[in-house]
């Protein structure tokens, strides 16, 4: 039996993320701010897709954006994996 096992595209991600922020009318630093971060790097890192939010940062986002944690997260399907049986 096999399995397609999703995978998280953080790229795709990141632009998201970039792309609902705008629309949201905020900035980087605003964003800063909310999550209380002290440099704006990991938003940047989120952004460009090189790290994922944690899981309660996803949940912030998604209430500030107004939208669901899926709206956020761009998932693919990939390869498949043999199953235990």
């Amino acid at each position: 039996m096999f399995t397609t096992i999703p995978v998280i595209d953080m790229i795709a991600t990141g632009q998201n993320i970039t792309h609902l922020r705008q629309c949201a009318g905020l900035s980087v630093h605003d964003l800063q701010d909310i999550f209380g971060f002290t440099t704006p790097q990991a938003i940047y890192k989120w952004q460009h897709g090189t790290s994922m939010p944690t899981i309660d940062n996803l949940v912030v986002l998604a209430a500030v954006f107004g939208v669901h944690v899926d709206d956020i997260i761009v998932v693919h399907a990939g390869d498949e994996k043999r199953g235990v049986a």
